[in-house]
């Protein structure tokens, strides 16, 4: 069973983000081995500097690092990543399955995003839309999608 690790900037604060990522979790289990592993976001002034977000992005690069697991296919959720429809993003959980990868590792990042050098690290970058959501969002619409692949990959109705 294919084990998926979501290394999330932040934490969810919204009780809607709560029950909405946990519905998915749950759902999720049945097809995957997923876990959530939420970094704590740098705290910035309200107008930071570009030097202060780099350190900012550098601290949290520093403290995912450890939590990305070893042998994993990485992939970074970021603006300048490719886009894939729901067929694509299957094939993609699909083909990793049967190139033998039994852990994926998705990377979402706070406010600010992720530092060039953990973006650049990863194996693949992945965007889910050009539009800009928070980060609370997107992990809920990742953690959805991924139910919308497995259901894909299974031949079931929920993808129409």
């Amino acid at each position: 069973m294919l084990s998926i690790t979501i290394i999330c900037v932040g934490k969810l604060k919204e009780s809607f983000y709560v029950d909405a990522a946990e519905e998915y979790i749950k759902r999720l289990a049945g097809y995957c081995k997923p876990e959530i592993v939420e970094i704590r976001e740098q705290r910035l002034p309200a107008e930071p500097s570009p030097a202060q977000i780099n350190i900012a992005l550098e601290k949290e690069r520093q403290a995912i690092r450890p939590h990305i697991p070893t042998g994993a296919f990485s992939l970074a959720l970021c603006l300048e990543g490719q886009e894939m429809d729901s067929q694509g993003f299957s094939k993609l959980l699909s083909d990793c399955a049967g190139n033998g990868t039994s852990r994926l590792c998705f990377i979402i990042g706070g406010s600010f995003g992720l530092s060039d050098d953990l973006k650049n690290d990863t194996d693949k970058k992945l965007s889910l839309s050009k539009m800009t959501f928070p980060h609370s969002l997107a992990r809920v619409i990742l953690l959805e999608q991924l139910y919308r692949a497995f259901k894909i990959i299974e031949g079931g109705k929920y993808h129409k």
